[in-house]
């Protein structure tokens, strides 16, 4: 099958033009001159599809590289399944996710990898890879951190918090870096001091205070802050490249910029919660229908941040100047109803997440409608540098021949209402973004080639999505 997008302004991350995109079998072969016959064929006339984009962006398919699709958390899983979650996903122009393979303490590593192949295969509407979690670092961790990269999972994933749970001591974070140096892994943190937090969680609901609110002011700033500075110290010991997750407060992104500008291999990822919301307006919203517990809609870790404290306007103002390289989403959605209830009159036990995977592209786009960042600079955060930063770029992440045909045609004139009843497709009974206005609108979107939303329709299947085996980052300075 040959498609033409034809009449469209191609945006990659180095700039824009007027061209048509010919697109053969899965790959993109050609970008031409609006009706170019250099070929030697009236392309319009020979191909078998014809996408017309006049007035409306071409853009490489959104890359979110932060997901959690199935997974286990707090007594519970989270609510999309790998087909639920990529089918939203594609709806929303995100054609490749990086799922987040999950291992608690004592579970075997490439077992649990295994699993999430079984989980993720024939399951997928748009294409997939994974990062590996580590939750307890020992000789076999380690090993497997090589036998992984072998398999495309280029990335692991460590905390400093989540005592039990996930948590790793300093030294179990040394010597997985150790390993990365080696072996040219990218190691990712949850970076927060989970010490700090816990000893505040249990004041706080000692005090009685045991709603929503409190999630935020138990994992304040400075246990981000404090984390990000030591993850960045041992980076800086070891030698290994460090990839901050979620970064929510302004303090932290100091301490990346910091590291940055002493040409420290680190670099940091925010989502669109800490662009958009806060402690004040969500964790402290009340309704008729849950009282103080509608803040658990919100309920994420790293948590909302404080507007007064002025952290969302800086991370939009990081985002433009390259400290923070791009944005992900931390999707991992739980529904209020049986899940999200489960912390009713203890905040601790509410599970963590929020479901975004469906407006990462649409919110971004807001921002150049604001003016908060570049046309181009949307492309570069949510495809060009997941794709770079992790291994991809040249099949995913760009328009240009060779590159798969994962396209998405936006159109500026067009408009997105998000909520329940309105754009929503993802598995959850609310959405965290109800009643949020986008000036522009996913029109098209092709993933390898095939038409998968088109006219406000799904029309893509479950299990056309494959496993994206990556190299490693393509990143570093």
């Amino acid at each position: 099958m040959k498609t033409l997008i034809t009449g469209g302004t191609v945006v990659n991350a180095s700039g824009r033009s007027r061209a048509d995109v010919l697109i053969d079998g899965e790959k993109v072969v050609a970008l031409l001159d609006p009706g170019s016959t250099a070929l030697g064929v009236d392309l319009a006339a020979s191909v078998d599809t014809v996408i017309d984009a006049t007035g409306k962006y071409v853009v490489p398919g959104g890359i979110d590289a932060h997901t959690h699709m199935e997974m286990p958390f707090g007594g519970t899983f989270a609510s999309d399944t790998f087909a639920t979650g990529t089918t939203a996903a594609a709806w929303g122009g995100t054609t490749t996710i990086v799922d987040f393979v999950v291992q608690y303490p004592e579970q075997n590593v490439l077992d649990q990898y295994a699993l999430w192949h079984e989980k993720a295969a024939g399951s997928c509407a748009v294409d997939y890879g994974f990062h590996q979690i580590l939750s307890d670092v020992q000789d076999s961790s380690l090993q497997a951190m090589d036998e992984l990269i072998d398999e495309g999972v280029t990335s692991f994933k460590l905390f400093m918090a989540y005592k039990g749970v996930f948590l790793s001591d300093d030294g179990q974070i040394l010597r997985a870096m150790q390993k990365a140096a080696d072996n040219g892994a990218m190691m990712m943190m949850h970076a927060e001091n989970g010490a700090v937090i816990d000893v505040l969680v249990q004041q706080a609901l000692a005090a009685g205070n045991t709603s929503p609110f409190f999630h935020g002011t138990t994992r304040p700033w400075q246990a981000e802050a404090e984390a990000t500075s030591r993850a960045i110290m041992l980076a800086d010991l070891t030698g290994a490249p460090l990839y901050v997750v979620h970064v929510s407060a302004k303090q932290a992104v100091e301490q990346i910029a910091l590291a940055r500008d002493r040409g420290q291999n680190v670099f940091g990822e925010t989502c669109p919660q800490y662009l958009y919301l806060s402690l004040e307006e969500q964790l402290g919203a009340r309704s008729e229908q849950w009282g103080d517990f509608e803040g658990a809609k919100w309920v994420c870790s790293t948590p909302l941040r404080s507007r007064a404290e002025g952290h969302q306007d800086h991370m939009w103002q990081a985002l433009r100047t390259n400290d923070l390289q791009l944005v992900s989403t931390d999707h991992c959605p739980f529904c209020m109803a049986d899940q999200k209830e489960l912390g009713t009159g203890d905040f601790s036990k509410i599970p963590n997440g929020i479901g975004s995977v469906e407006h990462r592209m649409d919110l971004m786009y807001q921002g150049v409608v604001t003016g908060r960042i570049s046309l181009e600079r949307w492309v570069e955060i949510t495809s060009v540098t997941p794709a770079r930063m992790f291994g991809m770029y040249g099949r995913k992440g760009v328009i240009a021949p060779g590159a798969d045909a994962d396209v998405v045609v936006y159109d500026p004139a067009g408009h997105t209402s998000i909520g329940v009843g309105k754009t929503h497709h993802m598995n959850m009974d609310y959405s965290a973004w109800e009643g949020y206005e986008i000036d522009g609108h996913v029109d098209t979107v092709l993933s390898r080639g095939r038409v998968i939303v088109q006219d406000d329709a799904f029309v893509g299947e479950v299990g056309h999505g494959r496993y994206v085996k990556r190299d490693l980052t393509q990143y570093l300075v």
